[in-house]
């Protein structure tokens, strides 16, 4: 069973900094510039051994959320928890085939998890983080090795809650997520995929990196890089 399918308690945590609410949505709005930017680059890595039509999907959806974001009250300041749901919900409505169904559930059910609050310590961060990584585990059974996004997202997990564990800053411990998503996306090139649609080709689906452990790990550096710029997440 991957690490991702245990979700770390929020709450209890001694870690400096938190994660706010606004943090996030500044993520996500600068992921949707850099998906938007590697999309063709995300649609020829799926057009080897997908559908091709990963970066224009990843594209369209995050598009989606910056204008759900932008119709939102000026005044408005959402939740972790009303922002994770919306982004999922938007993004299942929004965005066909797998990325959809697959990326809405990371973020259904990262909101499930978050709380209705407007912040939280690196410790429930990481929490929630898993909870999503967990949900998709849950729809799609995919494992470690099988050349899936989870190849990118499960190490991702396990840096935050050790990095989290540790006493490490929000920041600093996207950073390591990062790092680790990236190796993870690598990772992919040789093996032989056991999941989804690039299954179909067997021994063909080595030597191609996974379109969608590639889109996650833009995500995770999007994610290092903002808190990063914010002045470390508040630590």
């Amino acid at each position: 069973m991957p690490r991702c399918a245990r979700p770390r308690s929020a709450g209890g945590s001694d870690v400096a900094g938190e994660v706010t609410a606004a943090q996030l949505e500044t993520w996500l709005r600068r992921s949707a510039d850099v998906l938007a930017a590697h999309a063709e680059e995300l649609t020829a890595l799926d057009s080897a051994i997908g559908d091709a039509d990963h970066g224009t999907n990843m594209a369209r959806g995050f598009a989606a959320v910056v204008a759900k974001l932008d119709a939102a009250p000026a005044d408005e300041s959402p939740t972790l928890q009303a922002l994770l749901k919306s982004v999922g919900m938007t993004l299942i409505s929004k965005v066909g085939g797998a990325s959809g169904s697959l990326y809405g559930t990371l973020f259904l059910d990262m909101g499930k998890a978050a709380p209705a609050a407007n912040e939280v310590d690196a410790d429930g961060f990481a929490s929630i983080v898993a909870a999503g990584v967990a949900g998709i585990v849950g729809r799609g059974h995919a494992e470690l090795g099988d050349k899936t996004m989870i190849d990118a997202l499960d190490p991702a997990v396990a840096a935050l809650q050790d990095a989290a564990a540790s006493g490490a800053a929000p920041a600093a411990a996207a950073a390591g997520a990062a790092e680790a998503a990236a190796a993870g996306r690598d990772a992919t090139e040789p093996l032989v995929a056991r999941k989804g649609r690039a299954s179909y080709l067997g021994e063909r689906s080595a030597g191609h990196i996974d379109p969608g452990a590639a889109s996650s790990a833009l995500l995770l550096q999007t994610l290092a890089d903002t808190l990063a710029d914010d002045g470390g997440a508040g630590a």
